[in-house]
């Protein structure tokens, strides 16, 4: 069973660690010269906050999968909207620090948050810890969307000149 738990727990930092690989050289060029609240947490706590983050919703998908007793019909729906979240949270990363597209990111987002949301709702009748794991994740990305958010209206995107 504890390499049931591993995975899982595991699982979600995929995704994480591809969106950092695949867009870390935007962070020191492209993101430190947007214009940036001034709560906009400082580079360093990413990393840290996305290891618990990651590791704590996994976690939380082993419980529920582990109380549904497996991949199953019962498991449809709550792991079924955990996957979809998961997926538009690895999305993210390259929306924002790939392509640079402010808005679509925020799109993305803005859909995460309710994909998290009903997550949470499917999995709170089947197992509470593993809602519970998933608030931290929650306030994460309410303070994710309003950065996403204030970064847009900062830094307008610059439209191409039309020639004469």
């Amino acid at each position: 069973m504890w390499s049931h738990v591993v995975g899982f727990s595991i699982f979600p930092h995929i995704g994480g660690f591809l969106g950092w690989f695949f867009n870390r050289n935007s962070v020191p060029t492209w993101y430190e010269n947007l214009k940036k609240p001034s709560w906009c947490p400082p580079n360093q706590m990413f990393p840290i906050a996305w290891t618990l983050l990651y590791t704590g919703m996994g976690y939380g998908s082993f419980l529920i999968w582990k109380d549904v007793g497996g991949f199953n019909s019962k498991a449809i729906i709550p792991l079924g909207l955990f996957g979809a979240q998961l997926a538009l949270n690895w999305a993210w990363p390259p929306l924002f620090f790939g392509i640079h597209n402010l808005r679509l990111a925020l799109l993305d987002i803005l859909c995460l948050d309710g994909l998290v949301v009903a997550t949470m709702y499917s999995w709170y009748p089947i197992n509470k810890l593993a809602t519970m794991l998933m608030v931290p994740y929650l306030a994460w990305l309410a303070m994710a969307t309003c950065l996403t958010y204030v970064i847009w209206m900062d830094n307008p995107e610059k439209k191409p000149r039309k020639k004469e």
